[in-house]
């Protein structure tokens, strides 16, 4: 039996790669999470066939062939990622993921599903925290641009005054006169 410690080998950035946007969902594909469990991809796909009640749409779905050429586009697989793919791949959902380690009982993929759920939560939460600032910013803009245009305002009137005095004749002064020396 191995030590938690060796299964935890994994640099979290190696995660962080292989979660993709498809279908407007961050999911990982079923070659990705093999590699990761260190198992073949035939036997993940396999172990999910035989508990496919487990694995609602939210949870997996099918690529379609064109989600596949799009995601091989957009990432630039080489020939040798291509080879492995004879059928359209699954892309399993953060829920996806949770319900493979009760599919797989190996102690690396609990492990390794462990550190997944915590890296989709870290990945939520920093979106989570970025929405906050960029909500925050429009704020600002918004405070920014009222401001912007009250001090817009402000030198028109001035302008205006301005102009009125300049086209004002000089007036004539009133009290007491003194003799120039």
């Amino acid at each position: 039996m191995m030590k938690r410690a060796e299964l935890l080998q994994i640099p979290d950035e190696l995660v962080m790669n292989k979660i993709y946007v498809i279908r407007n969902q961050k999911v990982m594909l079923d070659r990705d999470l093999a590699e990761l469990y260190g198992v073949e991809t035939k036997q993940l796909k396999r172990q999910v066939s035989r508990n496919i009640g487990r694995f609602p749409e939210d949870f997996m779905f099918e690529l379609t062939k064109e989600e596949l050429m799009n995601w091989r586009s957009q990432f630039g697989t080489s020939n040798s990622d291509k080879m492995g793919l004879r059928y359209l791949p699954f892309a399993f959902t953060e829920q996806g993921v949770a319900m493979l380690s009760s599919v797989l009982n190996s102690e690396k993929a609990i492990s390794v599903n462990i550190q997944i759920i915590r890296i989709f939560t870290r990945i939520r939460q920093m979106l989570s925290d970025n929405t906050e600032l960029r909500l925050g910013i429009e704020e600002l803009k918004k405070k920014t641009d009222n401001n912007t245009k009250n001090i817009e305002v402000v030198f028109q009137y001035l302008d205006e005054l301005l102009d009125k005095k300049e086209n004002e004749k000089p007036r004539t002064l009133i009290g007491y006169k003194t003799p120039k020396k």
